[in-house]
């Protein structure tokens, strides 16, 4: 019997600190530079306008954020994007014992 024991940890080791994929750095780094910019940019007293600077380093720490499932959260966000984005056409027959038209 081939019966082998993978450690729950094993893929773990293949990620930045353990917790991150170069995918969620570059998206990071991109966010917070975007912030940098726009604080160094835009001279602002009002909290409102501070918080809109501060978003995209805030979505960007929030979807990088090490939580259960993310990579697969994040596998479905880039699926949904790929369909909406690239279209394809997909043919759907069902379970029909008979069909009406010969189209595929």
């Amino acid at each position: 019997m081939n019966n082998y024991l993978i450690p729950a940890n094993s893929k773990k080791s293949q990620l930045i600190l353990g917790f991150f994929t170069p995918l969620d750095l570059i998206l990071f780094s991109s966010g917070v530079g975007l912030t940098i910019l726009l604080l160094m940019i835009i001279k602002t007293a009002s909290m409102i306008e501070m918080l809109l600077i501060l978003l995209p380093a805030l979505v960007t720490g929030l979807l990088v954020t090490p939580v259960p499932y993310y990579h697969n959260v994040l596998q479905f966000i880039i699926n949904v994007l790929e369909f909406i984005f690239n279209p394809r056409r997909y043919y759907w027959r069902g379970w029909c014992v008979r069909y009406d038209s010969d189209d595929k």
